[in-house]
């Protein structure tokens, strides 16, 4: 989240350096709740030590509203398609999302009709 969040700050520069303003809280999305709660959570502890000055930066820009962390589902988070073996309904389901379609699907013109 903290790479992300450095990344989007990047952008909102490069727009703001363009003329074009966003002057609400980019929202920043993720599906993993545990993660959510250390960044709500200003009191770290033994087991996140490692990811301090990240928890930091990261509650320092919620704080400041440049961000806001919203929790999304495990199923329909699209970025999974492209990370995770998924099964063949969860894959066709995010697939839809994506606007994806077949290429390899016949077309109607190359159907010839017939008359009665």
């Amino acid at each position: 989240m903290a790479t992300t969040t450095c990344e989007l700050k990047w952008l909102k520069g490069i727009f703001s350096s363009l003329g074009v303003t966003h002057p609400t809280p980019i929202r920043l999305y993720c599906d993993s709740q545990s993660a959510l709660h250390i960044a709500k959570n200003s009191v770290l502890h033994e087991r996140t030590k490692h990811i301090e000055l990240d928890c930091h930066f990261l509650q320092d820009e919620i704080t400041k509203g440049n961000i806001h962390r919203t929790y999304v589902s495990s199923k329909v988070q699209l970025t999974d398609i492209f990370t995770k073996a998924l099964g063949k309904h969860q894959f066709d389901y995010l697939l839809s999302k994506l606007g994806i379609q077949n290429l390899h699907a016949p077309t109607l013109g190359g159907i010839k009709q017939r008359s009665v």
